[in-house]
């Protein structure tokens, strides 16, 4: 399906308010129902369906705020459930590669692909192809923008969303100042609140008239980065596609508590926590790591309790993924940081230094280093296939009061089959 006409064609597939149709997935007595999802602690609205959209519930608002609204129209709420969130968006991204490998990974729920082997007259096909193929293998909604560079692919995405088929293609046509002309410059990938406010204090209010501003008053008043989304703008591709996703230097996991923490052993309980969870996702990658960061903070908006914040960071006298080594290093720096009478808000564990656990420097290992690794793989592959936590340390507790408040939770789980949803045939 190749084609001598070479235009450069990129396209930005995007999951349909992400979240809530992961939701949707398991639970169909919720399609075409108002959905919203919410953040950490339940706090804030992160997703949202059309249909809770309609009924004026705002991107970002608190819940509390958001709560008359939600009980009068019978919206459905759920509490973030990122492991199967980010379950299904892979499923997504490597349902995508098999159209082409080379796709660049943008988001959790977004991601670009080279599409320029596929002629003019056939790209929007193609898109609707991709579409239907993720909606079928995946059940993922998602919207198809396909344009000459990334910046305008954002735009034609932004089209997609309000069209029955989910597909728009910019290419080919000779003169977009219409179509730009009706997005606003806040609405233009790149242009973050400030830039905005200094674009519309100059008169530049739509995406029309940033790509008709001339370079020479881009580069005066802005920055590069403007003046290449103004060329971006005008079909001329100045940001490539990074497709080569560069290993990470770190690991952070950290969580706020559900309620406020103030004894050491709950405190060591989620620390070791986030330890195994970051522990767990190097080896899924094949790293090791060099050091081990420890932070703990109070709330500074406690006005009858003093704020206190503080972290710690050791090496490890070789580089590891271990669980045990991981815990046992983090629960000796709380040890040191760990102050009495504090009414914890947070807690993080960092792992850096991160390397291949192949390199030379990583290989000397003893037999009892083996046993380990091979009880920490044992360990891993019991709870891909029964779920997280089905096989534990002691020392990350049991009940964990400390835990994130997910009162609305789904409780679904594509790697703990007993959480699937069951289908009864008669």
């Amino acid at each position: 399906m190749s084609s001598t006409q070479f235009t450069k064609k990129i396209a930005l597939i995007d999951c349909n308010s992400f979240y809530v149709s992961c939701e949707r997935l398991f639970n169909p007595k919720i399609r075409k129902k108002p959905v919203v999802v919410l953040s950490n602690n339940d706090g804030c609205i992160i997703s949202r369906s059309n249909e809770a959209k309609a009924l004026g519930i705002k991107m970002g608002e608190p819940y509390f705020k958001a709560k008359n609204i939600i009980i009068k129209n019978n919206v459905h709420v759920f509490s973030s459930n990122y492991s199967l969130y980010g379950d299904l968006s892979r499923r997504v991204m490597r349902t995508l590669k098999r159209f082409n490998s080379d796709i660049e990974v943008y988001s959790i729920d977004e991601a670009f692909m080279d599409l320029s082997n596929f002629s003019d007259k056939e790209i929007e096909e193609v898109g609707k192809e991709i579409r239907n193929t993720v909606l079928q293998w995946t059940g993922i909604p998602t919207s198809i923008g396909i344009a000459k560079t990334k910046t305008l692919s954002k735009i034609a995405n932004h089209i997609a969303k309000k069209k029955k088929s989910g597909v728009t293609s910019l290419i080919g046509i000779e003169n977009i100042d219409p179509i730009l002309e009706k997005i606003e410059i806040n609405d233009v990938w790149g242009v973050g609140r400030q830039l905005t406010k200094f674009y519309q204090k100059h008169g530049v209010y739509n995406a029309k008239q940033l790509k008709n501003k001339s370079n020479t008053w881009i580069k005066k008043c802005s920055n590069v980065l403007s003046s290449r989304t103004a060329m971006e703008l005008r079909g001329i591709p100045c940001i490539d596609l990074e497709t080569t996703q560069s290993k990470r230097k770190s690991c952070v996991v950290s969580r706020s508590f559900g309620k406020r923490v103030e004894h050491f052993q709950e405190l060591k309980e989620a620390v070791a926590n986030y330890c195994l969870n970051a522990s767990e996702k190097i080896r899924s990658e094949n790293l090791v790591a060099k050091a081990i960061t420890v932070f703990v903070r109070t709330s500074p908006f406690q006005r009858n309790f003093g704020y206190y914040s503080n972290s710690k960071t050791i090496d490890f006298p070789i580089a590891t993924n271990n669980s045990i080594e991981t815990v046992t290093a983090a629960v000796s720096i709380l040890e040191d940081i760990f102050r009495h009478g504090c009414r914890y808000q947070k807690a993080g564990v960092m792992l850096t230094g991160l390397s291949n656990e192949n390199n030379k420097e990583n290989l000397f290992s003893s037999e009892k280093d083996e046993k380990i690794n091979r009880l920490m793989r044992s360990m891993d592959n019991t709870n891909y296939r029964y779920g997280r936590s089905t096989l534990s340390l002691a020392s990350a507790g049991v009940y964990k009061k400390w835990n994130m408040r997910r009162d609305h939770s789904s409780k679904i789980d594509t790697a703990d089959f007993y959480s699937l949803p069951r289908i009864k045939a008669t």
